[in-house]
């Protein structure tokens, strides 16, 4: 009995232990949850109710010199799909409505399954209207589907500049892992010409939008009205040096063509026109490229896609031959008396050829015919290393720093680089083709462009460029880029004397004259580029007006011919059309934010 009882008491004491144990941790942990860990359990009964949308802010748009827009903002709708609230059973139903190939979907789920789950993925831009109205109408079965308009490329402007703009492209993952403080799966990023360089100007600051979700992660309303709602701020809009008459004249020129022109301002640097040809068309890579378009242009032997005019590497001809004659007279070698005979050709260890008998010619005579026997006696006297070191003086065998794309430098070869060649008794008679621009040295028509700008101001010049500044809107003012000057340090006195046989080229009894006639005059050199796999090169660089240079320019036509035959004509009509843009358009620091912003239509 006693036994019995001691027995209840102890069961006794032990249940109520554990009532009491079992209290003290369930008062623990209420008084642990709600207020030990209040914030943190907060914040995610926050996030269960309250969903944040991202807002894609506006990309900066372009304009030209003058203020015409040329790259704007155009409205289209994406669809997405957020993998967690998914069902991939919908799959063939809106591949079918979208009018892709089936698994498309599934590839491109597929791709970002290592990203969370609750981000939305981009699937298909530029979808009709057509596919928004059947997704408004089947929301309710479609977890996980919907859209958003984004803003997607157009070109108002009238010209290509498929080379000058660029375009964007998805970001890839590879492209993610190195810049994820600011881009998501699905953005687009500036993938060449200036959308490239200048991507984080013209991207803008992304924005937040707030709104309360159910269950099942639908929206119901906006969260606190919109008060705490971060809005996108819009990238900067650039102002470009493109000067649209130039450009699209250049264009039409070279329609059918290969080869590539560059034209530049030679009071600053600024880049009034650049085509490389074939082009491409910008519109194709607004929404999503088609498989076929891209192939076409991986395959087309132009190669649309190579930006001739930077990167192609060409020998220069005839048009070189100013600079030997700009080394000579810098180093005392050869005065405007000095004299070379031309009996149609020079024998250095074999015969040279001229193309013409033009027996004692000077320095200017020379270059107005383009004697190839005064430069081949030339380069002997001035030697491979001095005309190197002019060649890079005057901007070859390294890059100008052009703002778009990766540049070719080209090759000015020397006495080093011919002793590894081909020894140390490297053939001396290799000069004789290195002094009328054939042989090794190779140049692009930029670093033409340059040169020309080079001889028009003699002996200074900016480096170019194709963006001006942008256009500060908080502020309301436009900011201008500055970009370096340069000044070769050679008396200008020397500049006069080969500008003068270069107006003679077109002015006198020279290669050129058929241009010489119209309202500006032009001063020019012509140059043929020998090409050993099918027809020459024309080349053809210029300046005018003759006696106040506004423009200066480098042609290069592939495979038709002679210089003064192709490339003078078509550098002569792009000259006329921006000379005749300068009377009709007010220049840019006259013209206000106001009028600018009237004009930007996004």
């Amino acid at each position: 009995m006693r036994s019995e009882k001691f027995a209840s008491i102890q069961r006794t004491t032990i249940i109520s232990m554990i009532i009491i144990i079992s209290a003290a941790v369930l008062g623990f942990r209420l008084f642990q949850m709600q207020i030990l860990n209040q914030t943190s359990y907060q914040d995610k009964a926050t996030d269960n109710s309250i969903k944040s949308i991202e807002q894609i802010p506006l990309r900066g748009v372009f304009y030209d010199r003058n203020f015409k827009l040329l790259v704007n903002n155009v409205p289209a709708y994406t669809l997405r799909i957020t993998p967690a609230d998914y069902d991939k059973k919908l799959n063939s139903i809106i591949e079918t409505i979208l009018e892709v190939d089936s698994g498309y979907i599934s590839n491109i789920l597929d791709q970002y399954k290592n990203f969370s789950k609750y981000l939305p993925i981009k699937i298909k831009r530029g979808i009709s209207f057509d596919a928004v109205a059947w997704i408004e109408e089947n929301s309710l079965n479609l977890p996980g589907v919907d859209y958003v308009v984004e803003m997607h490329r157009g070109y108002p402007g009238g010209i290509n500049g498929s080379h000058v703009f660029g375009y964007l492209k998805e970001i890839s993952q590879k492209q993610l892992s190195k810049e994820n403080e600011y881009y998501n799966q699905g953005d687009n990023i500036g993938n060449t010409g200036v959308e490239k360089t200048y991507e984080k100007q013209l991207r803008g600051t992304k924005g937040n939008k707030f709104v309360i979700v159910n269950s099942r992660r639908k929206v119901i309303d906006a969260f606190n009205n919109g008060s705490e709602d971060i809005p996108a701020v819009k990238g900067n809009d650039l102002i470009l040096t493109i000067e649209t008459n130039a450009q699209r004249v250049a264009e039409e020129e070279f329609k059918g063509k290969k080869g590539a022109l560059v034209a530049i301002d030679p009071a600053n640097g600024d880049i009034l026109a650049l085509v490389s040809a074939p082009e491409f068309d910008l519109n194709e890579f607004s929404y999503i490229t088609s498989k076929d378009y891209l192939r076409s242009l991986y395959n087309d032997p132009g190669k649309p896609l190579f930006n001739r005019a930077i990167t192609s590497i060409q020998s220069p001809g005839s048009t070189y031959k100013v600079l030997s004659a700009i080394a000579a007279l810098d180093m005392g070698i050869i005065t405007t008396s000095t004299t070379f005979f031309c009996s149609g050709g020079v024998t250095f260890g074999r015969f040279f050829k001229c193309h013409g008998v033009h027996g004692n010619v000077n320095v200017i005579t020379a270059i107005e015919k383009s004697c190839n026997s005064f430069f081949y006696q030339l380069i002997l006297k001035i030697g491979i290393d001095n005309w190197a070191k002019y060649s890079r003086l005057l901007g070859f065998d390294s890059i100008t720093g052009i703002d778009i794309g990766e540049e070719n430098a080209g090759l000015i070869p020397d006495e080093e680089y011919y002793k590894k060649r081909y020894g140390p008794e490297w053939p001396k008679s290799i000069m004789l083709s290195l002094s009328i621009g054939q042989g090794e040295v190779s140049v692009t028509p930029l670093q033409l462009a340059q040169y020309t700008v080079l001889i028009a101001n003699k002996g200074k010049g900016y480096q170019p460029h194709l963006v001006k500044g942008f256009v500060d809107r908080k502020n309301n003012i436009i900011i201008d880029f500055v970009y370096t000057e340069l000044d070769l340090g050679i008396d200008q006195k020397i500049f006069d004397i080969v500008k003068e046989g270069m107006f003679l080229v077109v002015n006198g009894k020279g290669t050129a004259t058929h241009i010489r006639y119209g309202e500006y005059e032009i001063s020019g050199k012509t140059g043929t580029s020998q090409n050993p796999h099918g027809a020459d090169h024309a080349l053809f660089i210029a300046f005018a007006p003759s006696d106040d240079p506004k423009i200066a320019i480098a042609v290069l036509v592939e495979n038709v011919g002679f210089g003064g035959t192709h490339a003078a004509p078509i550098a002569k009509k792009v000259i006329e059309a921006y000379l005749n843009s300068l009377k009709k358009d007010t220049p840019i620091k006259n013209r206000s934010i106001t009028k600018l912003e009237n004009k930007n239509v996004d």
